[in-house]
């Protein structure tokens, strides 16, 4: 079945072509709209002439690139003539705002997604995060609130560090790029806001929630049901995550295509009894995307979920059909939809995750059946479900690899044992949650639903204690993904039906893939880097030379995380941990690190001066004496001690440096 064929297949191809050209050319949304308009015109000439089919093609496939490059456009904030943005952002202004989304709290914030309503009360759109102490005031703040901020507006700050998440960047795909900090006295609640859906949805949820502790539900338990029923994992602890993502079973815990899938096909078991009554298949299909609809109202309406459902209404559209080919094209056209709404959704690490598991398993699978077909059941129900778990592993591997560099290589051991029973699970939490909503959850109920999801949790721990099976702090650049999925893609051709070209497509695949390691490998024996890095309370170097890092820091269990995601991004694989000295030479240039203890070298002249832990000392008069050319300041030291340093050195027309606003600070090793 060559799936390149289809129709849809194409759209959806051209469509995330012009999305990627729209994202990175940067262009205005008035060129797209005026090439798309000629686009259309040539094609309405072109569409009666039978000679041109070649001709009409391809103006079709240009048009649908153009009209990629015109959505992902109109997405993009800026381009928005009513868009907060254009503001000056600088001044204290009065921003009315709707809260849309709660996110998961942290240490030291509660944070919440806000859709602008009005900035002194002049209608602007747009989206915001909202900012707060932990605990502040004792009040989280809920869906559908309103209020009045009187406070400037901040933008997301870039990663401070190489190579750490880029939070900015994920919030840009979202269409946020600024955040407003609360105060107790820079906001007022607004009384009687409006009601939306998504604030309809949340008070749902908050019920079922109450009602569920009330039915006395345990702490750990009650967190991974609201997880797998109504979308909220703000509740699971942080060890219990860490399980599930070791074991390879992260994805049970996200509402995602896998859950509306394995619901899907319950519907269409459970209401198959309508295809007897006259039209029962088009009133099933319509019950069956009605419902689904409905869990996606129950578990919040978030992205992932919305993309979810309309995937699997399209999916369930195709079994009506019953048409063989017919899952492929209408995944395609699930796409294009879906896109054209949201290109941005195409750079969500969950969109491309759930199509690609999806498109895997459709697939992949029914030709892992053709390899086996085991006559006893047990083997062949066994084998069917190994069939699928691998076939979505491979088609998810590389973005895995890619965004979370991890492979946990026991994942099949927790599919085999959780998924043949989430269905039920699934359904029987449905059942649960109708009976709690109506006070009549029968306590043997609420012991047993307890027990089945502790039990699921303990076989995810055993799976992820097997640390010798879990394969962490895997370096995998872009390049590499797409290597591999040539490599992938190329294989399974071959499998289904070897042929030349195919077989040539595999080895270019794989000796590409060996070429593009040599030669990274090289580069990386090569590269020589010194940076000093930002961390609050304390200080840390890091000097890479080839693949070995030395990390220079004066308290090193606090460097974890920062030199975990250095190692990936930079490929290194030899670290050492030294202690803090007051000088060192990199390259022919010299520095100084002046400490709490004011201590400096005599004689020696410094080209660069770093000041840690906030040493008492008079700047103006160090610089005299050292002839500092440039100033640093990292994240050792007290803010005020900061703001002081920055203005002498303003006064004194020398480059400053502060790690905590500028980020992590290279000192060239070579000229």
């Amino acid at each position: 079945m060559h799936i390149l064929r289809f129709i849809s297949i194409k759209l959806a191809f051209f469509l995330v072509l012009g999305i990627l050209l729209g994202y990175f050319l940067h262009i205005k949304p008035l060129v797209p709209i005026l090439l798309l308009l000629l686009l259309i015109s040539a094609l309405a000439i072109t569409f009666r002439k039978k000679e041109k089919v070649l001709m009409f093609g391809i103006l079709s496939g240009i048009a649908v690139v153009t009209l990629g490059i015109l959505t992902v456009t109109l997405s993009k904030p800026g381009n928005h003539h009513d868009h907060y943005s254009h503001l000056k952002l600088n001044e204290v202004q009065v921003w009315h705002v709707k809260i849309h989304e709660v996110l998961k709290p942290n240490s030291f914030s509660e944070r919440y997604v806000a859709t602008v309503v009005t900035v002194n009360n002049s209608k602007k759109v747009g989206k915001i995060i909202l900012t707060s102490a932990a605990n502040f005031q004792n009040k989280k703040l809920k869906v559908d609130e309103e209020l009045l901020i009187h406070n400037t507006i901040e933008e997301i700050k870039e990663p401070l560090n190489p190579f750490q998440f880029n939070y900015k960047k994920y919030l840009q795909h979202l269409g946020i790029e600024h955040q407003v900090r609360l105060t107790s006295q820079n906001y007022v609640l607004k009384e009687m806001p409006s009601t939306t859906v998504y604030g309809i949805a949340a008070d749902l949820r908050t019920r079922i929630t109450a009602q569920l502790k009330r039915n006395n539900f345990k702490e750990q338990e009650l967190g991974i049901i609201q997880a797998l029923l109504l979308g909220q994992r703000n509740d699971i602890s942080e060890q219990t995550y860490t399980n599930y993502k070791d074991a390879g079973a992260v994805h049970i815990l996200a509402v995602s295509g896998l859950h509306i899938g394995i619901l899907l096909l319950l519907l269409e078991f459970l209401l198959s009894p309508l295809e007897r009554l006259p039209n029962g298949r088009k009133v099933k299909l319509f019950a069956i995307v009605l419902l689904l609809w409905g869990f996606a109202l129950l578990a919040g309406l978030s992205a992932s979920i919305i993309r979810a459902v309309t995937m699997f209404s399209f999916v369930a559209y195709a079994l009506y059909l019953n048409r063989p080919t017919g899952t492929f094209n209408i995944l395609a056209l699930s796409m294009f939809f879906i896109l054209l709404v949201n290109p941005m959704l195409l750079f969500q690490v969950g969109f491309q995750m759930s199509y690609a598991a999806v498109f895997a398993i459709v697939w992949i699978y029914p030709i892992l059946q053709k390899l086996w077909s085991p006559k006893i059941w047990l083997f062949k129900y066994v084998w069917s479900l190994l069939s699928v778990s691998m076939a979505a592993q491979l088609g998810v591997l590389p973005i895995s690899l890619f965004y979370f560099h991890q492979f946990p290589a026991l994942f099949f051991i927790s599919n085999l044992t959780i998924i043949p029973f989430l269905g039920f699970i699934l359904g029987l939490g449905i059942v649960v949650i109708i009976l709690a909503l109506w006070n009549s959850l029968p306590h043997f109920l609420v012991v047993f639903y307890n027990w089945l999801i502790h039990s699921m949790n303990t076989i995810i721990a055993w799976v992820a204690q097997q640390e010798l099976f879990v394969f962490k702090n895997i370096a995998f650049g872009w390049e590499q993904l797409l290597w591999s999925y040539v490599i992938i893609i190329a294989a399974i051709l071959v499998l289904t039906k070897a042929s030349y070209r195919r077989i040539v497509v595999l080895l270019t695949g794989i000796i590409g893939f060996q070429i593009w390691a040599i030669f990274h490998n090289y580069a990386i024996q090569k590269a020589e880097v010194f940076i000093i890095a930002h961390q609050t309370r304390n200080s840390v170097l890091l000097y890479q030379k080839g693949n070995e890092l030395n990390v220079i820091t004066t308290d090193s269990s606090l460097t974890e995380r920062l030199v975990t995601d250095y190692v990936i991004g930079a490929h290194s694989n030899a670290i050492s941990y030294k202690s803090l000295k007051n000088s060192y030479l990199v390259g022919n240039k010299r520095l100084f690190i002046l400490d709490s203890t004011g201590i400096l070298p005599k004689t020696l002249k410094a080209d660069y001066l770093l000041l840690s832990q906030s040493p008492k000392v008079n700047l103006d008069r160090i610089i005299d004496s050292k002839q500092a050319q440039h100033i640093i300041a990292d994240g050792s030291n007290y803010r005020t001690y900061v703001e002081k340093w920055k203005a002498t050195c303003e006064q004194r027309n020398i480059p400053f440096h502060y790690t905590g606003e500028s980020g992590a600070y290279y000192i060239k090793v070579r000229e």
